[in-house]
């Protein structure tokens, strides 16, 4: 039996085993998907807007004016800061270093997939050269017949906001024969040395003195490193990649780099496997369930950490009556519980949708509570966007409460502190 089962495979939940298992616990991770890894850009949002809508600076000295029940409060600013800390420092083991701007504490302004500026706090080496509170000119390289990215729109849309910017584009023939690919099988042809060396070739025709080029987020898969290198030698400018929509190779390239390293420290990490029972005695559970062809299959272990998602991960589901249901332990929530209350009239309020607000209360160990303030359950802990009190796609927060919370909840799961009675 293992110290700690963690449900669900996100950076929440893979954060939160690589701590446990550094911490010397037995830890497996089940799931019924891949997380949000595979869907967002790969950077890490900390704190991008304020409640009244405004961009964000200084995350780390803004998360003060916070909600009280909000994660990052519950954390406070020294267990957030060692948190990014730590995921920065595991980054570049893992050979995928994460920088900041180039003042310490600042927001990156970085293009998104279509040309606005998005605050983010840590960005993969390879987006961060795009940081746009630097004068720079970007050069928008677009390749023909390639989906999912628009070189002229970003541009045109950098430029209203005052970056000088221009596009091009190069033939998908210079990359692979085929005319329909995706992101990420372009990434692995760009692996091929061959390949990289034509891209290389035509970028340096392509770009002009003082300028930084942008190319689609297709630089390499498990390689990434050293294509990004290859190209800054052969223009001699500094090369960035910018987002396309899903699926996202930078967001592949840590999931990936972090169920490897798990794996290294004998995590077990099943996908696949959708939670839809437990057994409890008392206050303690003793095993999650999940579906198999046959009959469900128990996962026993000492402790549990729930990482599931909020509404829109999956971890919570509604119906058309208005209840809001946390899908596994039905733990309460702070959803309201009426279909009337989930939304303000005005679709873009700026306050946010209540629906989207709410989720599962934690004390300040992150073990969730009824509404009088006591744990559900004495063996289990939560993390990530199940969490009440924070909106995290408006506020951009959400891979920051993700490393954050996983990498603590479980700082207080030990078997010597929890033991089966």
């Amino acid at each position: 039996m293992n110290d700690l089962l963690i449900i669900g495979a996100g950076l929440a939940g893979l954060t939160a085993a690589y701590s446990a298992a550094q911490a010397g616990q037995t830890v497996k991770v089940i799931a019924a998907g891949m997380g949000v890894t595979h869907w967002h850009a790969g950077t890490i949002d900390l704190l991008g807007y304020s409640a009244d809508g405004r961009g964000v600076a200084r995350p780390l000295e803004a998360t003060g004016d916070l909600p009280a029940e909000h994660p990052y409060r519950l954390l406070g600013a020294d267990r957030l800061s060692a948190a990014l800390t730590d995921f920065t420092a595991l980054t570049a083991e893992l050979g995928l270093p994460y920088a900041g701007a180039q003042n310490a504490g600042d927001n990156l302004w970085l293009p998104s997939p279509v040309g606005a500026a998005r605050p983010t706090f840590l960005a993969p080496a390879g987006q961060a050269a795009g940081d746009l509170s630097t004068s720079q000119p970007l050069l928008i390289v677009g390749i023909e017949g390639m989906r999912d990215f628009y070189p002229k729109l970003i541009a045109e849309n950098l430029g209203q906001q005052g970056h000088t910017a221009r596009h091009a584009f190069l033939p998908l023939s210079l990359l692979t024969p085929r005319h329909d690919v995706t992101t990420v099988q372009l990434a692995k042809v760009l692996e091929e040395p061959s390949r990289l060396a034509q891209l290389a070739e035509a970028l340096a025709r392509l770009v002009q003195p003082g300028e930084r080029i942008g190319l689609p987020a297709i630089l390499g898969c498990d390689d990434h490193p050293a294509v990004l290198t290859r190209l800054q030698e052969a223009t001699g400018v500094p090369v960035c990649e910018i987002p396309t929509l899903p699926p996202s190779v930078p967001g592949i390239r840590l999931h990936t780099r972090l169920r490897r390293r798990l794996e290294e420290m004998g995590v077990r990490v099943e996908v696949g496997m959708e939670a839809i029972n437990f057994g409890a005695e008392g206050e303690r559970i003793l095993w999650v369930a999940t579906e198999t062809s046959s009959r469900p299959l128990k996962h026993r272990a000492t402790n549990f950490l729930l990482a599931t998602g909020g509404i829109l991960g999956g971890g919570i589901n509604s119906d058309q009556t208005g209840r809001a249901w946390e899908v596994i332990f039905d733990l309460p929530l702070t959803i309201p519980q009426a279909r009337s209350g989930w939304f303000r009239p005005h679709f873009l309020d700026g306050a946010g949708q209540p629906v989207f607000q709410g989720g599962v209360a934690v004390n300040d160990d992150f073990q969730p509570i009824h509404p009088d303030g006591s744990p559900v359950y004495a063996n289990l802990w939560a993390a990530g966007g199940t969490l009440a009190g924070a909106d995290p796609i408006r506020e951009r927060s959400l891979e920051g409460i993700a490393i954050s919370t996983g990498r603590f909840a479980c700082e207080n799961v030990t078997p010597a502190a929890n033991p089966i009675t």
